[in-house]
C-alpha cells in the first residue's frame, strides 16, 4: 500500500477507491458528461484521483477552487448586486453542467457566524430556483475532505481520522441498496409513526409518501432511508442527543415541541433566542420536511458534522424546514436543518413504532425482514 504525504498521510489507494465510487457508482459519468468540481486546496489529492477517473470515461471536468474563509468574508457584506451575480453564476452552472461534485473542508464551524440572517434569507430566496434545479434535476455528490478539525471533533488522531473517513465513504453501497428494500416497502405501507426515547414522545403520519433510499449516489458518506411527515400531523416532543450545527452556530440538547405539525416551543443548552430566530426564518421553518433512519455500519458516534451524524447506525433525523421534491409534503422553507437522535442503548435507547408495531428497539431492527440492516460493528 502506497502512502503519500501531503500535509498529513493520505492513503492514495483509498482516495482512488473513493474517486472510482464517485465517478462510476454515484454519478455514473460517461463520455462527454459535463461535471463541475468545487473544492478547497486541501482536497487536491482527491481531486487528482477524480480527474484521472473522469478521463478514463472521457467525461468533461471543470475545476473550481474556493476559500471558505474568503467566501464568508464576502458574504458578510453581500448586497443586491452581488447576490444577483451569484444567482446568474448558479443559473449558468445548472444550464451547462450535467453533474456537480462539492468537496468541503472544515476549517472552523463558526466561520459563517457573522453573516447576517437577513442576508442569508435574501440569498436563499434569490437562488431558490437554481438550487432546486441543481438538487432535484441534476446529478450531484457532496462530501467533506477529512481535516484536522474533523479529527479533533471525532476525538481521533489526524491520520486515524483520514483512514476512518475514507472507509466510511466507501462502504459497500450496492449491498446496502439491496438490504434497504424491505424497509422501504414497509415504510411506504405505513401510516402512523411513533418515536419514543428519553425526553421524547412524538407521533406523526407518513401515509402515501414515498421512501427514498440514500445509498451512495448523493451525500457521501451515505446510509439512510428518508420520507416526510404529513405536514400538520406532527404532535409531541423530540429531544436530540447530538450537536446541532447550523450556519456557524452549534446547539446541544435541542428539544422541540410540536402541535399539529408546528414547532410551538424550542429550547437548547445555549441561546434559546438564537435557536428560535432560525425557526422564525419563514413559515416553513417551524414545520418538518424530512424523517429519516440512519444505518451506515461504520459511523457510530456524533462529531457535529451532519454529513456523518445523520448516517449514524441506530439513529434517526427529524428535519425542520424544506422537504425534498422527490418526497414532497408541501413544506417550503429556505432552511433544511437535519437534527439527529441516536437510539442505541449506549445513547439512552428508544423505540420506533410503525402503525403501533415495534420495528426498531435501541437502534436495532426487530422484524426479521429488517434485521439485515443491523450491521455488525
Amino acid at each position: 500500500m502506497r502512502l503519500e504525504r501531503i500535509g498529513d498521510n493520505v492513503n492514495t489507494e483509498k482516495l482512488n477507491k473513493l474517486a472510482k465510487t464517485i465517478v462510476n457508482y454515484s454519478l455514473k459519468l460517461k463520455e462527454n458528461s459535463k461535471v463541475l468540481v468545487s473544492f478547497t486546496k486541501e482536497a487536491e489529492p482527491l481531486v487528482e484521483e477524480l480527474v484521472k477517473e473522469a478521463q478514463l470515461v472521457k467525461a468533461i471536468m471543470v475545476l473550481n477552487m474556493y476559500s471558505p474563509k474568503l467566501n464568508s468574508l464576502l458574504a458578510e457584506k453581500n448586497n443586491d448586486e452581488r447576490i444577483e451575480l451569484i444567482r446568474k453564476t448558479k443559473e449558468f452552472e445548472v444550464n451547462n453542467y450535467d453533474a456537480f461534485i462539492a468537496i468541503n473542508y472544515t476549517y472552523n464551524d463558526y466561520e459563517t457566524k457573522n453573516v447576517p440572517q437577513e442576508i442569508r434569507i435574501k440569498l436563499g430566496k434569490a437562488t431558490e430556483k437554481e438550487n432546486d434545479i441543481r438538487i432535484n434535476q441534476r446529478d450531484w455528490v457532496l462530501l467533506n475532505y477529512p481535516s484536522p478539525v474533523d479529527a479533533f471533533k471525532a476525538k481521533m488522531s489526524t491520520t486515524d481520522f483520514n483512514n476512518f473517513a475514507l472507509d466510511v465513504m466507501t462502504v459497500d453501497y450496492a449491498k446496502m441498496a439491496a438490504d434497504i428494500k424491505p424497509l422501504k416497502e414497509l415504510m411506504e405501507k405505513t401510516d402512523k409513526v411513533r418515536i419514543v426515547s428519553p425526553k421524547t414522545d412524538l407521533t406523526f403520519s407518513i401515509k402515501n409518501l414515498p421512501a427514498i433510499p440514500c445509498t451512495g449516489d448523493k451525500n457521501i458518506p451515505d446510509g439512510e432511508l428518508y420520507t416526510a411527515p404529513i405536514k400538520d400531523s406532527v404532535n409531541g416532543t423530540i429531544t436530540y442527543n447530538t450537536p446541532c450545527p447550523y450556519n456557524g452556530n452549534i446547539f446541544t440538547d435541542v428539544s422541540l415541541t410540536f402541535e399539529n405539525g408546528k414547532i410551538i416551543k424550542a429550547t437548547c443548552n445555549e441561546d434559546d433566542n438564537k435557536l428560535n430566530e432560525i425557526f422564525d426564518t419563514d413559515e416553513g421553518a417551524r414545520y418538518v420536511g424530512e424523517f429519516s433512519l440512519g444505518f451506515n455500519p461504520k459511523i457510530l458516534y456524533p462529531m457535529g458534522d451532519i454529513l456523518y451524524d445523520e448516517k449514524i447506525l441506530g439513529s434517526l433525523h427529524f428535519t425542520p424546514g424544506r422537504c425534498y421534491a422527490d418526497c414532497d409534503n408541501g413544506n417550503k422553507s429556505s432552511i433544511h436543518w437535519d437534527m439527529v437522535l441516536i437510539q442505541r442503548e449506549d445513547f439512552g435507547g428508544g423505540e420506533i413504532y410503525f402503525d403501533d408495531v415495534l420495528i426498531r428497539k435501541n437502534g436495532k431492527f426487530v422484524l426479521d425482514e429488517l434485521k439485515v440492516l443491523n450491521y455488525e460493528v
